[in-house]
């Protein structure tokens, strides 16, 4: 059962209901502040369950009054609510007719609130498999440039992050935040802004790959690790080609240790 807003039922940091229906207030994930207000907590529900299929792309949203009551709020709250998921492609109004879910192809992926709904609703293998096409198209190339410019200040910190993922062989939680920081290192070696701006667009994809590549590589590990000090050497003995060549094999193992273990389903 679905609560209304009331001053008894609002949590005391942001003013916003902590119901039952209501999942639990992650701000780290959810963006800075995306929930701080009642309106930016109505998109944020109604974009999960979008993401997540309970809408599905070319459908109706319930009509105003139906979603007012559900959350308990007013008209003006539910447009400007509508208003943030209208500004992230995901709906879209037209007079007399409703709000629809716009297609997939046209939503703002790369927006942070976006990919997080998706890593919420536990994305498919479609999605992680799409995710490793951008980076093939990406990391072996800005491996090649990370070889070629060979930067002794930035393949340092790809050296180091590559030392904590040995020290993390074992699973431990830190092995997750050494390789996307491996990967992330080797983006910002390549002294392109562009490239540098797209691994930080991309993180939290990085994150979602990064944790079903090694769930699903639980038990060969050593050969996930020997494949990234190949790439580590490649960049450290000035070898573009080599570095390239090392980077897409290691993205093509891991998406077959993604798809061994594969996501699970929307929550």
């Amino acid at each position: 059962m679905t609560k209304r807003f009331s001053p008894a039922s609002l949590d005391g940091r942001t003013g916003v209901e902590i119901s039952a229906r209501s999942p639990s207030r992650r701000a780290d994930d959810e963006g800075a502040g995306f929930d701080r207000h009642i309106h930016g907590y109505v998109a944020a529900t109604l974009g999960r369950e979008i993401v997540a299929g309970v809408y599905p792309p070319g459908s109706l949203l319930p009509n105003v009054p139906e979603v007012c009551e559900r959350f308990g709020v007013s008209r003006t709250v539910l447009r400007e609510a509508y208003n943030l998921l209208a500004g992230k492609a995901l709906i879209a109004a037209r007079p007399k007719v409703g709000t629809r879910v716009r297609p997939r192809s046209e939503w703002q992926i790369f927006d942070p609130d976006v990919l997080a709904w998706h890593l919420e609703a536990g994305p498919g293998e479609a999605f992680i498999a799409d995710l490793f096409v951008l980076r093939q198209i990406v990391e072996p190339a800005a491996a090649a440039l990370a070889a070629e410019g060979h930067v002794t200040g930035t393949i340092e910190q790809i050296a180091e992050a590559f030392g904590r993922m040995e020290r993390f062989r074992d699973g431990q939680s830190g092995l997750i935040e050494a390789d996307l920081d491996f990967h992330m290192a080797i983006l910002g070696a390549t002294s392109n802004p562009f490239l540098k701006a797209l691994g930080g667009l991309i993180h939290a994809s990085l994150q979602c790959s990064f944790r079903f590549s090694w769930e699903g590589a639980a038990r060969i590990q050593d050969d996930r690790l020997r494949q990234h000090k190949l790439v580590l050497d490649a960049i450290q003995e000035g070898a573009p080609s080599r570095a390239r060549r090392r980077m897409s094999e290691l993205l093509r193992d891991s998406l077959d240790d993604a798809r061994r273990s594969p996501p699970k389903t929307a929550r």
